[in-house]
C-alpha cells in the first residue's frame, strides 16, 4: 500500500513540470502595445521570442476584441465576429532573428484603420489588436500572441515609419532614355510617413553590368533584423541626406545631384533610395525583455515595402560623335562675300533628331538670329539681310538637334566666320 501511494505525488509533480514548461515556452512580443494612426496606414517593427523548436508564424489579423484560445491552444485569439482584416501576403515580412527570435513588420492597411475608427465612433473601444498565430510542426499546441494598437493622431507619439514613397520625375514614360551629358529627369521623391524623426540615408546608383538589387536589398534598414542590416548590398553612392521630419505626415526629398551622375557607359542604370535605421522611442524593440538578445533594436524609419527604384537607359556615343563632326560648310574662319547669293550652311543629319535649330551670334556673344528646321533638312541658306544684323561682320554659328518632345539631344561647338564689308 505504501509503495502505491508514492505514485500520486510523482504524477502531480510531473503534471506541474509539464505545465511549467508550457508556460515557460510561451512566445512573447515586444513592444506589447503601440500607438497607430487613426486615419492612415501604420507600420510598426515587432520582435517575437523565444520561438520554440518546430514553431513557425502563420496568419496574422486585426480585431476589436480578444477571447481565450480554445485548449490546447495558448494565448488570446481574435473574437471571430470582431475581425477587421488579415495581413496581406505581400506585406508579410516576418523573418527569423537572433537567438530564437522573429521580427515582424506590422503593416496596418487603411481598411483596417477605417473599421477600427468606425467601431470607436459608435461607442466601441478606441483600441484594437494585432494577433499573430504560431503553429508547430512537432504537434505542439497553436500559440496566439497579441499586440495592443492604440489609435492616435499619427503625430509625435506614433512610431516613425514610411507609408508611401513615389518618385517625382519630369516624365511619365515607363522607360526613360537619357543622353550622356544630360541631367537625369528626377527631382526627388514624395514621402508619406507617420510620427516624427530623422530621415537619414543615401542615393545610390547601379551601374551597367552590375547585379541588380533584390527586394531584400531595397528594404529600409530598420525593416530587417539587426544582425542582417549590414548584409544589404551597397552600390555607388552619389549623394547623402539628413533631414528632420516634423509630425505633419508628408515630405519632399530632393535629389540634388541629377546633373553630376557618373554616366560614363551606355546601358541600364538604377537609381536607388537607401533609408538608414534611426533611434525612435516609439519604435524601439527591447530584445532582452523577451530573451532573444541584449539591448534595444532601433526601428525608426521602418517601411512595409521595398523602396522604389528609378530605371533609365543612357546612350551617348552617337550624339557625342555627331556634335564633334556635324558641321560641314562653311569651314572654320571662312571669309564670306556679301553677294546677292547668301551663304549656305550645311551639317550632317543625326539619328533620332526631329528638328534642328541653327543659331547665329555676333562677336559680343549676343544671339542675333535663329531658325528651326525639320529633321529632313540639314541645309540652311541664310537670309540676305544676315550681314545687316552683324555690326562688325564677325559671327559664330552652331546647330542644335532636338527630339520629338522638344528636348535637346546634342549641340555642336561654335564655328566662327566673317562676312566682309
Amino acid at each position: 500500500m505504501r509503495s502505491k501511494s508514492l505514485k500520486y505525488p510523482t504524477l502531480v509533480i510531473g503534471i506541474l513540470l509539464v505545465g511549467f514548461q508550457t508556460v515557460a515556452s510561451q512566445i512573447q512580443v515586444n513592444p506589447t502595445g503601440v500607438n497607430v494612426n487613426s486615419q492612415n496606414p501604420s507600420v510598426v517593427f515587432l520582435t517575437f521570442g523565444q520561438i520554440p523548436a518546430g514553431y513557425a508564424p502563420a496568419e496574422a489579423m486585426w480585431c476589436g476584441q480578444l477571447v481565450p484560445a480554445a485548449p490546447p491552444a495558448i494565448g488570446l485569439q481574435c473574437r471571430p465576429d470582431t475581425i477587421y482584416g488579415v495581413l496581406p501576403t505581400r506585406y508579410n515580412l516576418s523573418q527569423t532573428s537572433g537567438n530564437l527570435g522573429l521580427t515582424d513588420i506590422m503593416s496596418i492597411p487603411s481598411a483596417v484603420v477605417r473599421r477600427a475608427f468606425q467601431t470607436a465612433d459608435t461607442g466601441g473601444d478606441a483600441g484594437f489588436f494585432y494577433v499573430r498565430r504560431f503553429t508547430s510542426s512537432l504537434g505542439g499546441p497553436d500559440q496566439f500572441v497579441s499586440v495592443t494598437c492604440r489609435m492616435a493622431g499619427g503625430g509625435a507619439r506614433t512610431p516613425f515609419a514610411l507609408t508611401d514613397v513615389r518618385y517625382l520625375a519630369e516624365t511619365d514614360e515607363p522607360i526613360v532614355f537619357v543622353r550622356r551629358g544630360q541631367p537625369l529627369p528626377v527631382k526627388g521623391v514624395q514621402i508619406r510617413y507617420n510620427g516624427t524623426g530623422r530621415l537619414r540615408g543615401r542615393w545610390e546608383l547601379v551601374l551597367p553590368g552590375e547585379e541588380l538589387p533584390t527586394n531584400r536589398d531595397l528594404l529600409t534598414e530598420a525593416t530587417l533584423p539587426i544582425e542582417d542590416r549590414s548584409g544589404q548590398r551597397r552600390f555607388t553612392q552619389v549623394e547623402r541626406f539628413y533631414h528632420f521630419l516634423p509630425p505633419n505626415g508628408e515630405f519632399t526629398l530632393e535629389f540634388k545631384n541629377a546633373d553630376k551622375l557618373p554616366l560614363n557607359a551606355d546601358g541600364q542604370y538604377l537609381l536607388l533610395l537607401r533609408i538608414e535605421a534611426v533611434d525612435d522611442k516609439e519604435a524601439d524593440s527591447n530584445l532582452s525583455v523577451i530573451g532573444v538578445g541584449p539591448g534595444v533594436v532601433n526601428g525608426g524609419a521602418v517601411a512595409g515595402f521595398p523602396m522604389p527604384t528609378f530605371k533609365f537607359f543612357v546612350s551617348g556615343g552617337v550624339s557625342a560623335d555627331w556634335a564633334a563632326s556635324a558641321l560641314i560648310t562653311p569651314p572654320v574662319d571662312a571669309e564670306l562675300q556679301p553677294t546677292n547669293d547668301p551663304p549656305l550652311f550645311t551639317w550632317r543629319s543625326m539619328n533620332g533628331a526631329s528638328f534642328y535649330r541653327i543659331e547665329f551670334f555676333d562677336d559680343n556673344n549676343a544671339l542675333r538670329f535663329q531658325a528651326l528646321l525639320p529633321a529632313s533638312r540639314s541645309v540652311y541658306r541664310a537670309p540676305s539681310w544676315l550681314h545687316s544684323k552683324l555690326s562688325s561682320g564677325a559671327f559664330k554659328w552652331r546647330v542644335i538637334s532636338i527630339d520629338d518632345k522638344g528636348s535637346q539631344l546634342s549641340e555642336t561647338p561654335f564655328r566662327t566666320a566673317l562676312i566682309q564689308r
